[in-house]
Protein backbone atom coordinates (compact mmCIF):
# COMPACT_ATOMS: atom_id res chain seq x y z
CA UNK A 1 0.00 0.00 0.00
CA UNK A 2 1.26 3.50 -0.77
CA UNK A 3 1.01 6.55 1.42
CA UNK A 4 2.34 10.08 1.62
CA UNK A 5 3.62 12.04 4.60
CA UNK A 6 1.00 14.77 4.89
CA UNK A 7 2.30 16.60 7.96
CA UNK A 8 4.16 16.47 11.27
CA UNK A 9 2.08 17.26 14.34
CA UNK A 10 3.44 18.42 17.70
CA UNK A 11 6.98 17.98 16.37
CA UNK A 12 6.99 14.21 16.84
CA UNK A 13 3.93 12.61 15.18
CA UNK A 14 3.83 11.81 11.46
CA UNK A 15 0.46 11.81 9.70
CA UNK A 16 0.53 9.53 6.65
CA UNK A 17 -2.36 9.49 4.17
CA UNK A 18 -2.96 6.02 2.71
CA UNK A 19 -3.88 6.38 -0.95
CA UNK A 20 -5.83 3.15 -1.55
CA UNK A 21 -7.57 2.92 1.83
CA UNK A 22 -8.43 6.65 1.91
CA UNK A 23 -7.49 6.86 5.58
CA UNK A 24 -4.67 8.24 7.67
CA UNK A 25 -2.28 6.65 10.10
CA UNK A 26 -0.35 8.44 12.82
CA UNK A 27 2.98 7.22 14.10
CA UNK A 28 6.05 8.65 15.86
CA UNK A 29 8.47 10.24 13.38
CA UNK A 30 11.26 8.02 14.74
CA UNK A 31 9.58 5.13 12.86
CA UNK A 32 9.95 6.86 9.48
CA UNK A 33 12.80 5.91 7.12
CA UNK A 34 15.82 8.22 7.09
CA UNK A 35 15.39 11.08 4.61
CA UNK A 36 11.62 11.31 5.07
CA UNK A 37 10.02 14.74 4.77
CA UNK A 38 6.58 16.20 4.14
CA UNK A 39 5.26 14.95 0.76
CA UNK A 40 7.54 11.88 0.83
CA UNK A 41 5.90 8.75 -0.56
CA UNK A 42 6.15 5.38 1.17
CA UNK A 43 5.51 1.75 0.40
CA UNK A 44 3.77 0.46 3.53
CA UNK A 45 2.97 -3.10 4.55
CA UNK A 46 0.18 -3.43 7.09
CA UNK A 47 -1.15 -6.34 9.12
CA UNK A 48 -4.55 -5.08 10.21
CA UNK A 49 -3.67 -1.69 11.69
CA UNK A 50 -0.09 -2.64 12.60
CA UNK A 51 2.72 -1.41 10.34
CA UNK A 52 4.96 -4.33 9.35
CA UNK A 53 7.31 -2.31 7.15
CA UNK A 54 7.65 1.19 5.72
CA UNK A 55 10.13 2.31 3.07
CA UNK A 56 10.61 5.40 0.91
CA UNK A 57 9.09 5.17 -2.58
CA UNK A 58 11.29 7.51 -4.62
CA UNK A 59 9.75 6.47 -7.94
CA UNK A 60 6.24 7.54 -6.94
CA UNK A 61 7.56 10.74 -5.36
CA UNK A 62 9.31 11.72 -8.60
CA UNK A 63 6.25 10.87 -10.70
CA UNK A 64 3.91 12.92 -8.48
CA UNK A 65 6.33 15.87 -8.45
CA UNK A 66 6.60 15.79 -12.24
CA UNK A 67 2.82 15.61 -12.55
CA UNK A 68 2.40 18.63 -10.28
CA UNK A 69 4.99 20.66 -12.20
CA UNK A 70 3.27 19.89 -15.53
CA UNK A 71 -0.08 20.97 -14.12
CA UNK A 72 1.38 24.22 -12.77
CA UNK A 73 2.98 24.92 -16.14
CA UNK A 74 -0.38 24.44 -17.89
CA UNK A 75 -2.11 26.74 -15.42
CA UNK A 76 0.53 29.44 -15.84
CA UNK A 77 0.34 29.29 -19.63
CA UNK A 78 -3.43 29.93 -19.55
CA UNK A 79 -3.09 33.20 -17.66
CA UNK A 80 -3.73 36.08 -19.99
CA UNK A 81 -4.62 38.78 -17.53
CA UNK A 82 -7.68 39.51 -15.47
CA UNK A 83 -11.17 38.41 -16.50
CA UNK A 84 -12.54 41.53 -14.86
CA UNK A 85 -12.62 44.76 -16.83
CA UNK A 86 -11.83 48.05 -15.15
CA UNK A 87 -14.18 50.91 -15.83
Amino acid sequence: MRGTLDRIEDGHLAVILLEEAKQEIILPIRHLPEGSRVNSWFEIELDGEEIISISLDEETAEAKESEAQELMQKLRSRRRGSRFKRE
